[in-house]
């Protein structure tokens, strides 16, 4: 898979907003009104959803017009529809920063350089980001704190990040 395949995920509809059709948009980046200037926003198989004529900032998202709503109904159909864009519509990332999506696929190795397993997605359940891991062996995912503790080293351009599971991070010596 290559970063033109790569869809991001980049918020979701969260329904109407007043009487005229617009739409309420939780934007899942640091700043809402980037979702103006991504070009259209598609849905998880890559098809068209979604673009954004006009939008003001809210707390959480955006709320505007949409070239494909016309009235409160239709807006409230779109409800909790995911908006993705394509990972190269984004600006490169400065030297020593990285996209979270850019983890996915990496291969988890543990401090002896064995294979662990590979990066399935990155979660946020409230409380930090989470990797889940595919085990190369089989079997259930699992999940690692995304911590400097738990993956201090990463090697994206090589394709791999070292993985302190957490039963390791206890028995560690402080630093």
């Amino acid at each position: 898979m290559t970063a033109s395949d790569t869809l991001i995920l980049v918020g979701h509809v969260a329904g109407g907003f007043g009487v005229r059709g617009e739409v309420k948009i939780t934007a899942y980046t640091a700043d809402p009104l980037a979702l103006t200037a991504y070009g259209p926003l598609l849905r998880a198989d890559g098809t068209h959803a979604l673009t954004v004529l006009t939008a003001r900032p809210t707390k959480d998202g955006i709320v505007g017009r949409v070239k494909e709503v016309e009235t409160k109904e239709q807006a409230d159909a779109l409800r909790n529809l995911k908006l993705y864009v394509p990972r190269d519509r984004f600006p490169a990332p400065e030297e020593d920063e990285f996209y979270l999506a850019d983890l996915v696929g990496l291969e988890a190795r543990d401090p002896a350089d064995a294979v662990l397993g590979t990066v399935r997605t990155v979660q946020n359940f409230g409380a930090g980001d989470m990797l889940e891991i595919t085990p190369a062996t089989g079997g259930p995912t699992w999940f690692v704190p995304f911590t400097r503790e738990a993956v201090p080293d990463l090697h994206i351009a090589d394709g791999w990040l070292l993985v302190v599971r957490p039963e390791e991070v206890g028995e560690r010596e402080p630093d």
